[in-house]
């Protein structure tokens, strides 16, 4: 079984930032994988570990600057990566679509069992991305998975889900299938030092639009994003100042003012 992991790096601003034009500066940002694809490489992983899987595969959208963290994927026990940018993804923001149609391409070439990933993105929060994955290549799929086994001989995924209103679901899900994961299902580990000297050996495989057969017409968002914001902050807070007695008496007067005191 192969198993195809979809992570993305995503930008965590500093408390203080500064917006310029359209996003953040870059300077105010930091980079790491994903909270939630991380859950879903230790999901990999621990397939391998068990014999399930015989090859994990992380694959990614983003720039050079990502290796760094999708090396953190191969450090913790993917077996190797591959990264897609083109110079159509720098023009603008990038959609649900957009990704969908770059990783069924991968998906065509990689030819998986199993496609895992994190239900949503720290960044953008869709969480879209793999249902609509799924719905394109004709997977089965399931969403919000905190519990799962794989029956390899049965060609079939035990998978637990946690619905609305506390509602809890298990349901078997034929393979090849598309399961996007919560936090909880297992316990990301840490990369070992020598898992970290082993990710340096692993290959990356960079490929370009063209590599996937694919066009820049292909990826074009439907989504733009035409200015970036703080919100105002508004607050009716008053401070109260002077010493102990003129603070007594000025907060009893806007409690009664309130209504909680007589």
């Amino acid at each position: 079984m192969k198993v195809l992991v979809t992570v993305k790096e995503v930008a965590e601003p500093d408390d203080d930032f500064a917006i310029e034009g359209t996003d953040i500066a870059a300077s105010d940002l930091e980079y790491d994988l994903n909270e939630w694809d991380d859950y879903a490489v230790e999901a990999a992983v621990q397939l391998s570990e068990a014999g399930v899987a015989d090859e994990v595969v992380a694959v990614t959208v983003g720039p050079e600057r990502a290796e760094e963290t999708i090396r953190m994927a191969l450090a913790k026990g993917a077996d190797r990566a591959v990264r897609v940018w083109d110079d159509a993804f720098e023009a603008g923001f990038s959609d649900v679509a957009a990704k969908v149609t770059t990783f069924e391409a991968v998906v065509e070439a990689e030819e998986p069992d199993l496609v895992l990933g994190g239900v949503q993105a720290a960044d953008t929060g869709f969480g879209a991305t793999g249902v609509a994955l799924a719905e394109r290549i004709g997977f089965e799929h399931a969403a919000v998975v905190n519990d799962l086994e794989i029956d390899d001989d049965a060609g079939v995924a035990h998978v637990h889900r946690e619905l609305e209103g506390g509602v809890e679901e298990l349901t078997d899900v034929d393979l090849p299938a598309v399961l996007t994961v919560q936090t909880g299902l297992n316990e990301p580990r840490y990369a070992s030092l020598r898992g970290i000297r082993q990710a340096q050996r692993k290959e990356i495989d960079a490929k370009d639009l063209a590599d996937l057969g694919l066009s820049a017409a292909d990826v074009e968002s439907a989504l733009a994003i035409t200015s970036m914001y703080e919100p105002e902050s508004e607050s009716d807070a008053e401070i109260i100042e002077g010493d102990a007695g003129e603070s007594a008496s000025r907060l009893a007067e806007v409690l009664r003012e309130k209504g909680v005191s007589a």
